[in-house]
């Protein structure tokens, strides 16, 4: 089960978001994508979940193209989440964690009984549920995205710079419980992000995108030792100040 890209173009105006994009999202992998602002990555996350369409080319999700006919299905696949959390205000912890529960049918004791679980994954407090996310810390929001994102147990996940506006410790052990839980659950992930010590820390792969095409992709020595394109050993160092990269030599 994959997500597959083939010869994917998107546009927006005179902008290409995407440009003959071409790639698969193996089963069981994460996969962290990686570039500059504008580049293209939150813009693939978001046509793997239908909330634009490209404008040509071929998306495959689990073999299935998605089109209008069959989103609902495909989308209960797919969990996503989003910086900051994107939860809705007026509704308590609980009620948004359980939103897509409720809509697809389940009955109270199976939606209580996946949250007690996704709660003890999460490592989240039990005593928040009641509270509504503008009560909650930056981390603590984020926990309860994840929360929801993962309620209908789905095959395919999606975080589009989950960490991106935490403070550097609520960071750091958030990146430690969320590797864990990708290590756990064995799910097919897609992660963006802009930092190259966060992608390093959580990829199984990464892709580095520029101007909506894939530049280089492997993982970090690959970065290192054998650059394809002189963007790639610039990326590299316009970081490397702040980064120790342990697997370098």
């Amino acid at each position: 089960m994959s997500i597959s890209f083939q010869k994917v173009t998107k546009s927006f105006d005179d902008t290409v978001a995407l440009k003959n994009f071409s790639f698969e999202f193996k089963k069981g992998q994460t996969s962290v994508l990686i570039g500059s602002s504008g580049c293209g990555k939150s813009t693939l996350l978001r046509l793997v979940v239908g909330l634009i369409k490209h404008d040509s080319g071929t998306i495959l999700i689990d073999n299935q193209a998605p089109v209008k006919s069959n989103l609902p299905f495909l989308r209960k696949k797919i969990g996503y989440v989003i910086q900051e959390g994107g939860l809705f205000p007026h509704l308590t912890t609980k009620e948004n964690v359980s939103l897509m529960a409720g809509y697809t049918g389940w009955d109270e004791k199976k939606t209580n009984d996946r949250m007690n679980e996704l709660i003890r994954l999460t490592k989240f407090r039990e005593d928040l549920l009641d509270r509504y996310p503008s009560e909650l810390s930056g981390g603590q929001r984020q926990r309860v995205s994840l929360m929801r994102a993962l309620m209908l147990e789905p095959e395919f996940l999606l975080l589009d710079e989950p960490l991106g506006s935490l403070d550097p410790l609520i960071r750091y052990d958030l990146q430690e419980d969320l590797k864990d839980i990708f290590e756990r659950l064995g799910k097919t992930v897609i992660l963006v992000t802009h930092d190259l010590h966060e992608a390093v820390f959580f990829a199984d792969e990464i892709i580095l995108m520029r101007e909506g095409t894939i530049v280089q992709k492997g993982d970090i020595n690959e970065f290192l030792k054998s650059p394809s394109d002189p963007f790639v050993t610039k990326f590299i160092n316009a970081q490397r100040s702040e980064i120790n990269f342990s697997n370098e030599n």
